[in-house]
């Protein structure tokens, strides 16, 4: 009997369909990260459902959080799927429904001035501009490179990620401040947000980028990152709006399930409605 083995030409081969099927680079990078950490857990042995078994039970001893475990079986199982050894998957871990986040991973509206107000005062204009963007806008990092001088100008940017187009809206005063910045950066066409090379910016880098101000800003690093922008604007937004639907359609999510995930209030927020509730005497 032949024996299951991941090689790089199979790593290789599941990259190229990802990119195919036109996911995100953000996706394909985790996805890849999680097969190569299983490979790397192998040591070169052969794949069974019982290695990969054992390989969920390790992340579980080692302390992993519940979704970052099922986000890494996730990425293995696709994998397993595309070299066809489905048998060899393994269940993801049944996850009660959050009821409250964690204060500490997020980003308040305070912090995020901080942000912006540091990025200012270090000279990084660039950065500064683009994470009022990101949260004015509630797009994710991979969706910046629709920014272009043609779509401000409209005032409006068409987005196409995971098979769905969805038009974005931008601000009145975003596209004023926008379009100064292409004006001064001589940008006429094409992306807004380029590297000195004239290419667009990676995730990796707009992520180190916001990791470099943190200390100036006095904000946790854990809690500055892309993503927490999109959430900051999904938060702001409902408060405006309260209808979870329409979140749901401007942040390009198709099920209101995923929506509700950015608007799980604080344990904080979460105890004191419990204390408002009034029933120990």
């Amino acid at each position: 009997m032949t024996e299951n083995r991941i090689t790089a030409e199979k790593i290789t081969g599941f990259a190229q369909y990802l990119r195919q099927a036109e996911r995100s680079s953000g996706t394909i990078e985790n996805y890849l990260r999680h097969v190569r950490a299983f490979a790397a857990w192998l040591g070169g042995g052969p794949v069974s459902k019982e290695a990969a078994a054992g390989w969920k039970a390790h992340l579980i001893d080692k302390g992993y959080c519940p979704t970052t475990i099922n986000a890494m079986l996730g990425g293995l199982n696709r994998f397993l799927a595309f070299v066809g050894w489905r048998e060899c998957q393994v269940k993801a871990l049944r996850l009660q429904r959050q009821l409250f986040r964690d204060a500490s991973k997020e980003l308040t509206r305070a912090e995020y001035d901080r942000l912006i107000t540091a990025a200012h005062a270090l000279g990084r204009e660039r950065l500064a501009l683009l994470m009022e963007t990101i949260c004015a806008t509630g797009i994710r990092v991979s969706e910046v490179q629709y920014l272009t001088v043609e779509a401000v100008e409209r005032g409006r940017a068409e987005i196409s990620l995971k098979g769905k187009i969805r038009t974005i809206l931008i601000p009145g005063k975003l596209r004023r401040k926008l379009l100064k910045y292409a004006r001064k950066n001589k940008t006429v066409s094409g992306e807004i947000f380029r590297t000195r090379n004239g290419k667009g910016l990676s995730r990796k880098q707009i992520w180190a980028e916001m990791k470099a101000i943190c200390k100036a800003a006095g904000v946790e690093a854990s809690k500055v990152f892309p993503h927490n922008l999109r959430h900051l604007f999904a938060r702001t937004f409902y408060k405006v709006c309260r209808d979870v639907a329409k979140l749901a359609d401007v942040l390009g999510h198709s099920s209101i399930e995923t929506t509700r995930i950015y608007l799980i209030s604080t344990g904080a927020e979460h105890a004191s409605l419990l204390e408002r509730l009034g029933l120990v005497g």
